[in-house]
């Protein structure tokens, strides 16, 4: 079993969902973890259930999306942390309308899985090198593969995620970085996530998997060095109809069953 040794693995949107998932996996293989979730999300819970697995746990509260607080974790763990490995775990997203007159959603959508996953990145990598041998995992989603109506930003995130960890990929093999990348299906984190898998019907379930199983998954291929991650034989099948059915074929079909979200919300 692959081990960081005293150094730690970052998790951050640890508190619920895959990240939480990731926490506990990696604390049954015996690593020390520092987890990251956002104030009130209940983190606390997560570091003391990997506790009890007899690792090293440490949780911080932090709203990685505002620029002050990231740079501020950032200082913190590189000064009381040796880093194995980095998940770049927290995202949001959704179904809307592109024209729903919402607040700040599509910032938080941009600022999230695209800023703060690069900055997080970025601020920490020193660290990371210093392991010798270091792993950084990335999540994206199987919307990163398509463009999809109605999750238009948000696909369009998960986009740069896979191409952002493709490319350093490329750039940081040679300092023995591991960077990879998992693009889940649909998976049951939560009840917002599971009534909108619900109201796509079989479309929604097509893929669908646990987040532990998930994160059982993507840690066994990050550790044996697979930089891309397709979890579930479905999610396989979807990726390769993806790559010979054209996008102007697919593209209207996928939304048109992202579409009755809407519809039903609307109801």
């Amino acid at each position: 079993m692959e081990n960081l040794g005293n150094r730690y693995a970052l998790v951050s949107g640890a508190s619920t969902g895959l990240g939480r998932c990731f926490a506990l996996e990696l604390a049954r293989r015996g690593i020390n973890t520092v987890l990251v979730a956002l104030p009130g999300s209940g983190l606390q819970q997560t570091v003391a259930e990997s506790r009890r697995q007899g690792v090293q746990s440490v949780g911080f509260e932090a709203d990685l999306s505002d620029q002050t607080q990231l740079e501020r974790l950032c200082e913190r763990i590189n000064a009381g942390f040796q880093l194995g490995m980095l998940i770049n775990n927290a995202g949001c997203g959704g179904t809307r309308c592109f024209t729903d007159p919402v607040n700040d959603y599509w910032e938080r959508i941009i600022k999230l899985n695209v800023w703060a996953t690069t900055m997080l990145t970025h601020r920490l990598l020193p660290n990371l090198m210093q392991a010798g041998k270091a792993y950084i995992l990335n999540v994206s989603s199987m919307a990163a593969f398509t463009p999809i109506g109605y999750k238009t930003v948000y696909g369009a995130s998960k986009s740069y995620i896979l191409h952002f960890t493709r490319s350093l990929y490329a750039e940081l093999r040679p300092e023995h970085v591991q960077v990879s990348v998992v693009t889940p299906g649909p998976m049951m984190t939560n009840e917002d996530v599971c009534r909108r898998i619900r109201k796509q019907g079989l479309f929604g379930k097509i893929g669908l998997l646990s987040p532990e199983k998930v994160a059982r998954i993507s840690l066994n291929r990050l550790f044996h060095r697979q930089s891309i991650i397709l979890p579930g034989w479905m999610n396989k099948l979807n990726w390769a109809l993806m790559q010979v059915i054209p996008v102007a074929v697919r593209l209207p079909l996928v939304s048109r069953v992202v579409a009755r979200e809407i519809k039903q919300r609307q109801q």
